[in-house]
């Protein structure tokens, strides 16, 4: 072998392993590229999937909310035609009380509010 073949072979062989760690190094690098590109496609994919359960958790709460606001209004009626039913009642005790000569004590400054006002 001649001394210009020995120097091309180790100048090849140089050449080869720089080559070799350039081609480690970008394919590190494309590896990392593709792992944040996948990752950030799994995030796109995932948004419309989190905002579907997220709107499925908002009607959940909502026609819960809807429903306990009914009951609650279906209650406050039942309530107030217990009072006006009680109320009439204890008017026709006193209208008797009266017709038999026996005065009624005075009512309690609520109850005498709410004959006033209705409220």
């Amino acid at each position: 072998m001649t001394v210009w073949a020995g120097i091309v072979a180790v100048i090849g062989t140089v050449g080869m392993v720089v080559a070799g760690l350039f081609a480690a190094r970008a394919t590190t690098r494309a590896a990392a590229a593709t792992a944040e590109a996948t990752r950030a496609a799994a995030a796109a994919t995932a948004e419309p999937n989190q905002r579907a359960e997220d709107r499925a958790a908002f009607e959940a709460i909502k026609n819960e909310l809807r429903s306990d606001l009914s009951a609650t209004k279906e209650e406050v009626r039942s309530l107030r035609a217990l009072v006006r039913s009680f109320a009439w009642y204890v008017s026709e005790l006193t209208s008797q009380m009266r017709r038999h000569g026996i005065e009624p004590p005075a009512p309690p400054d609520r109850v005498d509010e709410y004959n006033r006002t209705g409220v």
